[in-house]
């Protein structure tokens, strides 16, 4: 059974910068496409990007387009986050999530979650 570890959240001032990491052991990563969630307080889970097992599909929300970046190294199997430009409304605890066949942007489609790591912006 694969896990997933989330790395790399923190507290960032707006308009900064963070790179979260999300590490799989136990399995063979390759053939996952992978998916960011985040979950606001009091907020449901909400889609922020998702990539294919290629690594040839990106899906980004409305929300962070143009501001985040997702992409994966399989070598490592390891994806990644990159967030710049962060506005306090990106606050949340950030989810990776995996899943066979296709990628997807609901989060009801992923059968394995991280334990999530906390981002906090400031303003």
């Amino acid at each position: 059974q694969v896990q997933l570890v989330e790395s790399g959240g923190g507290l960032v001032q707006a308009g900064g910068s963070l790179r979260l990491s999300c590490a799989a052991s136990g399995g063979s990563f390759s053939g996952y496409n992978m998916g960011w969630f985040r979950q606001a307080p009091g907020k449901e889970r909400e889609f922020v990007a998702a990539i294919s097992w290629r690594g040839d599909r990106l899906y980004y929300a409305d929300s962070v387009k143009g501001r985040f970046t997702i992409s994966r190294d399989n070598t490592k199997n390891t994806v990644y986050l990159q967030m710049n430009s962060l506005k306090p409304e990106d606050t949340a605890i950030y989810y990776c999530a995996a899943k066979g066949t296709t990628v997807a942007v609901t989060a009801r489609s992923y059968d394995l979650w991280g334990q999530g790591t906390q981002v906090t912006v400031s303003s």
